[in-house]
């Protein structure tokens, strides 16, 4: 089936920034995880599927004192029934601290949160969190956790941000001392790590100063050490607020990394993408590397969009099974005005793709709101479903307010 939409969340106060997880080894049970406000108070929502994204059951993970909220979620799966959660946990007396939780029975339970990045008030917030595990067939890393977060050190007086990798080699339970991997002059938003089949570790991120580019490094001993920085692609960057009359909500411009782990011909594949603006609007843009990331391919657009529409908040999975890269992302193409999400689906290693509009309604960013709103979160996200589907989430207004949808298919696509 294709093109159905789950509620995944329950609608009212707002839920957004989702990300979604699926076990590799019993696709059915997929984890989700968005910023939720039920209680007015921004928290981690956990929802639960069985049913392969048919369903939702739903929790609130908890924090502990002296933390009030938590924000940035994201969600990540490891063999064979473990999931890992990141959060963006403040404020009190360490402030904007990422956090991990760790389930080991598919998501039933989670362990109480684990610090991986202290904040300390206004001098150091861990902001914009993100989570992988080496699942790599042929890894002698298998099994590694990847923490990656934006530190942004001495906020108060206008510092700057960096982008920072931690790791636990023994499943969540303890983690080693950060690497920095990005230099303090340069400002930088959110990074995200992949792994291909052998254990290479991909870190990547955007700097938005003192010029905007997207930004990888290596790590072949399973992220002790990372090789220098490669500058994929030079950015121009979207505007902060997209350039359509009745938009108030911010754009941020996120990296977004996978690899292919298939054993097909473009096993080890590298593949970038990222919203820019280089032809006047926001469009999605993709690189890939098959040499381990030290030389990129002429940045190409993947969404064959009309021109002059908004296409923004790109994420990206390859299947592990077949090497189908997925790319979800929102557009307002329909009318110029609502929101639609589509997934552009490539089986030839990303030099053609297909795009499909999985939303069943177009909806409008600000919802029932009688003024434009300022945040619909800044990412949704997508996971393949072995072999050949995916399940994509993101946050939707169609019933007033933001909730989070999903959206299946198990249409495998072959050549």
């Amino acid at each position: 089936m294709t093109n159905f939409n789950f509620p995944v969340s329950d609608p009212g106060n707002p839920k957004f920034e989702p990300a979604v997880a699926v076990n590799l080894l019993s696709p059915n049970v997929m984890i989700a995880v968005a910023v939720d406000t039920t209680d007015g108070t921004p928290q981690t929502g956990l929802y639960r599927s069985l049913d392969g994204g048919a369903n939702w059951s739903k929790q609130i993970l908890p924090i502990l004192p002296p933390f009030t909220g938590a924000e940035a979620p994201f969600v990540a799966y490891a063999f064979p029934t473990t999931f890992y959660v990141t959060a963006h946990a403040f404020p009190g007396a360490q402030s904007g601290t990422c956090i991990v939780y760790t389930s080991t029975d598919n998501g039933t339970t989670f362990s109480a949160p684990v610090i991986v990045g202290p904040g300390y008030g206004t001098y150091i917030n861990n902001d914009e969190t993100s989570v992988t595990v080496d699942n790599g067939q042929s890894s002698p890393y298998l099994g590694n956790v990847y923490v990656t977060y934006n530190h942004q050190f001495n906020v108060a007086n206008g510092g700057n941000s960096t982008a920072f990798f931690n790791r636990s080699t023994d499943g969540g339970a303890t983690w080693d001392q950060p690497i920095k991997l990005s230099g303090e002059s340069d400002r930088v938003e959110r990074p995200e790590v992949a792994v291909d089949l052998v254990g290479n570790v991909y870190a990547a991120w955007v700097t938005i100063s003192p010029s905007y580019r997207f930004i990888v490094r290596r790590s072949s001993d399973g992220g002790a050490t990372f090789s220098q920085a490669i500058n994929v692609a030079t950015i121009v960057p979207v505007p902060t607020v997209l350039p359509v009359p009745g938009y108030a909500f911010r754009v941020l411009t996120f990296a977004n990394i996978s690899t292919d782990n298939s054993v097909g011909p473009t096993t080890g594949r590298v593949y970038c993408v990222w919203q820019d603006y280089r032809q006047g609007y926001s469009d999605i843009y993709m690189s890939f590397s098959d040499n381990l990331g030290q030389s990129w391919s002429s940045a190409a657009s993947i969404t064959g969009a009309p021109s002059g529409t908004q296409n923004f908040f790109p994420a990206i999975d390859v299947d592990p099974l077949t090497g189908v890269v997925n790319i979800i992302y929102y557009s307002n193409q329909i009318n110029g005005f609502d929101l639609d999400v589509y997934v552009a689906r490539s089986i030839n290693g990303g030099a053609t793709f297909t795009n499909t509009r999985i939303t069943t309604q177009s909806f409008s960013p600000n919802g029932s709101s009688p003024t434009p709103i300022p945040l619909i979160g800044d990412y949704i996200d997508i996971a393949s479903v072995p072999p050949g589907g995916y399940i994509g989430v993101w946050a939707d207004t169609r019933n007033g307010s933001l909730q989070i949808f999903a959206g299946y298919s198990d249409i495998v696509i072959t050549p």
